[in-house]
């Protein structure tokens, strides 16, 4: 029989864990379970359990995202701090401490304050390495994770480096800072000459602007020449001293030719040279000479045409003055010759012109053949001075003051010296003062 009273009920638990002991016997841990209890949760009761260190339950929130933006006023610094919170609590305020470095290394206490906002402006500061920390506090004097950062109110360091990346008319400039800093700019100051004394920078050099980096860009910066930067940081306290680096645009032929193929061919000049002329209208054993005068369009086009069997030929002068898409004004003069043979297009043609490109107003002169040659009639058209003919120019005598070439090879088989871009020359006999490299016969010799 069992022993039955109303104030004894079974009580129940939740075993936790087992673990066997050295003699032979288990030691179990468990908790009571109170089925009540997940009815109490269902229906939602509330508990009044111990808050210690919380206010309602919920400690003052963490600060995040602190900044400080430093700026000028009537010769005085200001900083703006601005921060933000994960989550609103009501009766919050924030609690700011700001200290300066001391020459000793240790902090010295500028100014402390309190704010319901996220953002505080400290003013009158002086010149030094800052450090603003900011924390949530509650009424009750419960204080949440801080947040700190550090900056400086000074002028900035000068570039460590400034590296130059050459291009076709164009020298790109990107300085470093040896620490990176958000609030440093940089000015760029441009010489073709180099500039002795440092502190005639802003009185000789040409101011180019500010900037993270610049592009110095013109026709007028040629391949093979120095140009000089000058540049130095800028933030809102001050400047750094000057940094000068030198560099030159590209040097890569091909790549030049590459460029100016696709410059020329965008100009209303080239299209108009290669633009086909119209033989539709002719008959076919009949030469025509037909002249166009159009006034909406200020141009006049004189045209001679002949057509015979499959063939065919044309002549046409072309001044033109228009004005483009753009609104720009632009010129043209051409006479253009073309022949159709075997269904095959032979062009010929000379072209002057004006035109308002993006890069400014650009004056040019264009040929189109096969072959381009000038002929001196002194020496009776026997001998031209030079012909351009398959992607080469073949000159009689040329007189250069400067000459820029990566690679150099003479004449004659086998050429009597040869220079590579690497600097190394090979000849068939050295006979220099100074000391050379002489290749010859799959061996190197030194001379002196």
């Amino acid at each position: 029989m069992g022993l039955k009273l109303p104030r004894l009920r079974q009580r129940l638990f939740r075993c936790v864990s087992i673990r066997e002991n050295d003699d032979g016997t288990y030691a179990i841990t468990a908790v009571q379970h109170v089925p009540e209890k997940e009815v109490i949760v269902d229906n939602g009761a509330h508990f009044d359990g111990e808050q210690s260190g919380t206010v309602n339950g919920v400690t003052p929130p963490a600060v995040q995202h602190l900044t400080a933006e430093v700026t000028a006023d009537s010769g005085e610094y200001q900083v703006l701090a601005r921060w933000d919170t994960p989550k609103v609590v009501k009766g919050v305020s924030f609690l700011l401490r700001l200290t300066v470095a001391a020459d000793d290394g240790s902090e010295r206490l500028v100014s402390t304050a309190r704010t319901t906002e996220t953002t505080y402006r400290f003013t009158q500061l002086a010149l030094g390495n800052y450090r603003l920390t900011v924390r949530a506090v509650n009424a009750w004097g419960q204080q949440g994770d801080p947040a700190s950062v550090s900056f400086r109110i000074a002028a900035p360091a000068a570039p460590s480096r400034i590296e130059l990346t050459p291009g076709y008319f164009q020298i790109t400039a990107t300085p470093h800072l040896a620490v990176y800093d958000p609030t440093v700019q940089f000015e760029f100051w441009f010489s073709e000459k180099r500039i002795a004394d440092i502190r005639q920078v802003e009185t000789t050099a040409r101011y180019l602007g500010t900037a993270l980096y610049w592009i110095a860009a013109s026709i007028n910066i040629r391949p093979g020449h120095n140009y000089y930067f000058y540049v130095r940081s800028v933030n809102t306290v001050g400047k750094s001293a000057f940094v000068e680096a030198v560099g030159q645009p590209s040097d890569d032929a091909s790549g030049y030719l590459d460029f100016f193929k696709g410059e020329i061919g965008k100009t209303h000049l080239a299209q108009e040279l290669w633009t086909q002329i119209d033989n539709g209208q002719l008959a076919p054993d009949l030469a025509e000479i037909r002249t166009s005068i159009t006034d909406v369009s200020n141009e006049i086009t004189q045209t001679v045409n002949k057509k015979l069997e499959d063939q065919s030929a044309a002549i046409q002068q072309i001044q033109k003055v228009q004005v483009d898409t753009n609104n720009n004004l632009n010129s043209m003069w051409a006479v253009k010759l073309q022949q159709m043979q075997d269904g095959r297009l032979y062009i010929a043609g000379i072209g002057a012109g004006i035109e308002n490109t993006p890069d400014g107003m650009q004056s040019q002169v264009l040929l189109a053949a096969d072959r381009i040659a000038m002929i001196n009639p002194a020496n009776g058209n026997t001998k031209p001075m030079f012909v351009g003919q398959g992607d080469q120019i073949f000159m009689n005598e040329v007189f250069l003051k400067y000459l820029t070439a990566p690679t150099i090879t003479s004449g004659g088989n086998p050429p009597a010296f040869s220079l590579t871009p690497d600097g190394k020359l090979t000849a068939k006999k050295c006979r220099y003062q100074w000391q050379c490299e002489c290749e010859r016969r799959g061996r190197s010799t030194t001379l002196r």
